[in-house]
């Protein structure tokens, strides 16, 4: 009997510690693919921002060269009428 009772806590023992060794941290390469699907989303949102910031003042300056244009027509114009 004594045999037996050591034989069931040295199982129960081994068990716990197998399973608290596992419990804690997830394994490496489980957690890789999710590492890199993260960092290619947030590279992804990067160049979207980027591109959308270089758009806007692309945007911005052709504004203000059909803002010049118009000045110098209109300053044309009123120099023609001068003459």
């Amino acid at each position: 009997m004594n045999k037996l009772l050591a034989a069931l806590v040295t199982a129960l023992f081994a068990t716990a510690s197998f399973a608290a060794s596992h419990a804690g941290a997830p394994m490496a390469g489980a957690s890789a693919p999710k590492a890199e699907a993260k960092a290619e989303k947030k590279e992804a949102k990067a160049e979207k921002k980027e591109a959308k910031a270089e758009a806007k003042a692309e945007k911005k300056e052709a504004k203000a060269d059909a803002k010049a244009d118009k000045k110098e027509a209109k300053a044309e114009k009123k120099e023609e009428a001068k003459k």
